[in-house]
């Protein structure tokens, strides 16, 4: 990678004000901005809740929590947007409001797309990208807003996880030790995704749970309080060795109990991105369909892995719960993958 015409920059607000997993495939801009302008001053402006994640990283230095700012009135927004003293902004995920407040503070450089009408207005550093149609992944295509601050060249997808700097882990929850097993492999089925994902079956998970034999493997059914009651007649049918940690942790805590398994298993949702920047085994299970195939939104670490099939699916444009595709990925092919990968840490 190369910086060209590198600028006066100080201070660099990163907004990104949708869920976890986008939020994580947002984060190696910080790392790449902080190698280039090491020196500047990175916020980043998300949701509250996806607070805990971009804490986790060393690269940032403040959180700015939008749904705060965006609740003030206009006059206090502003004061507290211009308090920051940014010099650019980098508008990932775009939100109305925040570009209008970030012009009339007089931010120099405001980064977005074309696609928006709103940016044409607000924006002085228009990017044309199409991430629909695009062949890039999502970390590559958030690479590209990074040229009017003159750094190009977009890395590889495999040299992306250097930038992550997801090192600054939760403390595990003392109450939450007795449901790792230090003589067994830990793997947590998370198998809802808040809508968010196409999802596989529950009797495909039911069936793997089969295929990973208790003595062997600790398996935990994850997921939010919510999900757990969805869940919940289903999860009565499984083996009593299957254990329920629905709802039982803050995401601060959730992270952390992420990074002391071995594998998650989950459909393309933010703890399968957490879990591939821990470093934990993150398996992925996609359809074949755009743009919510992995080779948009694959997991990104040494340890994660993206499982799709080569069958065209129409079904789940129409109706999610009828995705043939992503149903015909097998349960064994989840376990082996699971077996293959036990205790290797550099796949």
């Amino acid at each position: 990678m190369q910086i060209h015409d590198k600028l006066n920059i100080k201070s660099v607000i990163i907004s990104r004000t949708d869920a976890i997993g986008d939020v994580i495939l947002t984060l190696p801009l910080c790392g790449i901005i902080k190698k280039f302008y090491p020196e500047a001053r990175l916020l980043f402006m998300g949701r509250g809740y996806t607070e805990p994640v971009i804490n986790c990283c060393e690269y940032i230095d403040g959180f700015i929590n939008a749904d705060e700012l965006l609740a003030k009135d206009k006059k206090e927004a502003l004061i507290q947007l211009a308090s920051y003293g940014a010099d650019a902004i980098v508008h990932v995920f775009p939100n109305r409001q925040i570009t209008l407040l970030a012009k009339q503070v007089g931010i120099k450089y405001r980064i977005g797309t074309t696609n928006r009408l709103f940016h044409w207005g607000t924006v002085n550093k228009l990017i044309r990208l199409s991430r629909k149609n695009s062949a890039l992944h999502e970390v590559q295509l958030n690479f590209k807003l990074l040229e009017p601050l003159g750094i190009f060249d977009v890395p590889e997808l495999n040299e992306f996880s250097a930038f992550m700097g997801f090192g600054k882990i939760p403390l595990f929850p003392e109450q939450a030790t007795k449901l790792i097993a230090s003589d067994r492999i830990n793997v947590i089925l998370h198998p809802k995704s808040n809508a968010h994902a196409r999802e596989w079956s529950l009797d495909n998970y039911q069936k793997l749970i089969g295929l990973l034999p208790p003595e062997k493997y600790r398996i935990l059914i994850s997921g939010t309080e919510q999900e757990g009651r969805l869940l919940s007649d289903w999860m009565k049918t499984l083996p009593v060795s299957v254990t329920d940690v629905t709802g039982k942790f803050s995401l601060s805590e959730f992270i952390a109990f992420i990074a002391k398994s071995d594998f998650l298993v989950a459909p393309s949702t933010g703890p399968l991105h957490i879990a591939a920047v821990l470093g934990t085994g993150a398996i992925g299970l996609f359809p074949n369909i755009r743009p919510m195939h992995p080779g948009r939104w694959q997991p990104i670490g040494n340890r994660a892995f993206a499982i799709s099939t080569n069958i065209k699916c129409s079904d789940c444009r129409n109706n999610p719960l009828l995705c043939h595709c992503i149903n015909e990925i097998t349960p064994h092919q989840v376990a082996e993958l699971i077996v293959m990968s036990e205790g290797n840490h550099t796949v």
